[in-house]
């Protein structure tokens, strides 16, 4: 399925300093995009401002745009009841904020174009629970699956696609790393044990569903939640 299908177009991808967002932003050059990748130490993206500030700089154009910035925002699971405004707002924002904001940035330029492609990057954990519990974690994460369906009832009049890919576990970078090492090898082995295809995933395995999403194989594609887990859920 590689090719130069994004020949002539202009990506941005959020949360690019590592993992999947990395190999998204390569995916989207293999297939002949110039892509423009930001992580939150060179713009906070749920900043409309400093979202406004870039993308004056790079020439106000964007025709395909991926939200995978998020996380957990260094957390870890506490009983609901310890869970302070500020930790729940943190994660809300790093997900959820970010990627209304970038959503609102970058539409007046594809409604003009009557093309766009937008792919957001949740999680299993929005379809089912968070594997490390953090309640804000999974509602942000299930946040953006209902905000992927309105935005591609709103945007689909005006050419542009809104879909969502919902990753399992990826070890991608030093959080999802400390992650697997904290179970231990037997709960390894009774994660992958799990997992349909009993392996993993990686961010790879992500950034080809980017490249669906993206593609004119997907051009009559719009408001879907892609499940990219090795077959840990079937539904």
């Amino acid at each position: 399925m590689i090719g130069r299908g994004l020949e002539g177009k202009v990506a941005l991808v959020t949360g690019t300093a590592q993992g999947i967002g990395a190999d998204i932003a390569e995916v989207l050059r293999e297939e002949g995009a110039t892509v423009y990748g930001i992580d939150r130490d060179q713009v906070d993206a749920s900043d409309s401002r400093a979202v406004a500030s870039y993308l004056e700089q790079i020439g106000g154009r964007v025709d395909v745009l991926v939200n995978c910035a998020g996380g957990v925002t260094g957390q870890v699971h506490k009983p609901i009841e310890d869970v302070t405004d500020e930790e729940w707002a943190r994660v809300l924002q790093a997900n959820l904020q970010t990627t209304f904001v970038m959503t609102r940035a970058v539409t007046p330029a594809m409604k003009a174009a009557g093309w766009g492609r937008i792919v957001n990057i949740s999680s299993g954990a929005g379809r089912s629970v968070s594997l490390t519990g953090i309640q804000a974690y999974t509602s942000a994460k299930a946040a953006q699956i209902g905000f992927t369906r309105q935005m591609a009832h709103e945007l689909g009049q005006f050419g542009i696609t809104v879909n969502c890919v919902a990753p399992g576990f990826v070890r991608s970078n030093p959080t999802t790393e400390k992650q697997w090492a904290s179970y231990g090898e037997e709960g390894q082995r009774a994660l992958v044990q799990k997992i349909a295809l009993r392996r993993t995933g990686t961010s790879r395995d992500i950034a080809n569903g980017v490249r669906f999403f993206t593609s004119e194989l997907a051009d009559w594609v719009s408001g879907q939640v892609l499940s990219i887990d090795g077959g840990s859920s079937m539904f």
